[in-house]
């Protein structure tokens, strides 16, 4: 616990059984419970998340947006927190997370991976993309953030259900900002963290990714 609050971790995972132990070896002591959500792995995610106390929900639907919609109404702490299984955002950033949250009255903050702290966590081509699709988000809900695309999030954890959050892939990580901006009783921030180089092998398909969320974007805009 943290700040007398229950802390749960959401991890998705896809073939991340390097990515997973790294992630959960970075763990506070103040999480009280992981949540991985194996996203149809075909090598031992699942088996090296149990392994470090993790509990493991199966998620057949592929997807990121699909992974998160099994993870997150699994938890059972006060406060939520999303991870990338690949080591690329701080889990020993957390406490200081939490700490922003309760001491700003938030329900809802976004870590920020902007200004990098390190300019070889990301290369050239992604710093692109998520600057046109942050940019796109600011022009079409006249909400700008730092960082749309931000895969780590720290939310009470009674917010998401308020929260219509639909998409079954990567658009998910802008789709809840906005939902979480737009709610008149969610107090939404953000806070810069220092983003790491990612452990294992890339999966995403940056171009067909990037084109997607931002045709996600128009679409729920004018929907």
């Amino acid at each position: 616990m943290h700040r007398g609050l229950k802390i749960s971790v959401v991890i998705p995972c896809y073939n991340e059984e390097d990515g997973v132990r790294h992630t959960i070896g970075q763990l506070p002591a103040c999480v009280d419970e992981i949540v991985v959500v194996d996203n149809n792995s075909t090598d031992r995610t699942a088996e090296v998340a149990r392994s470090l106390g993790a509990r493991v929900v199966r998620e057949t639907r592929k997807g990121y947006g699909a992974a998160y919609q099994a993870g997150l109404p699994a938890v059972t702490g006060d406060i939520t927190v999303t991870l990338d299984g690949d080591g690329t955002y701080p889990a020993d950033q957390i406490p200081e997370l939490v700490d922003h949250l309760v001491d700003q009255k938030l329900d809802f903050l976004s870590a920020s991976r902007f200004p990098l702290q390190n300019p070889r966590a990301m290369n050239f081509s992604n710093k692109v993309g998520n600057g046109i699709l942050t940019v796109g988000m600011a022009v079409l809900y006249g909400k700008p953030v730092k960082d749309s695309q931000s895969g780590m999030w720290v939310f009470r954890s009674a917010v998401y259900p308020k929260l219509r959050v639909k998409s079954d892939g990567m658009a998910f990580s802008e789709e809840i900002k906005i939902e979480a901006i737009r709610h008149r009783e969610v107090r939404f921030g953000e806070y810069c963290v220092d983003y790491r180089p990612r452990v294992g092998e890339v999966k995403l398909d940056k171009w067909r990714d990037g084109f997607r969320n931002l045709f996600f974007l128009v679409k729920k805009r004018f929907s």
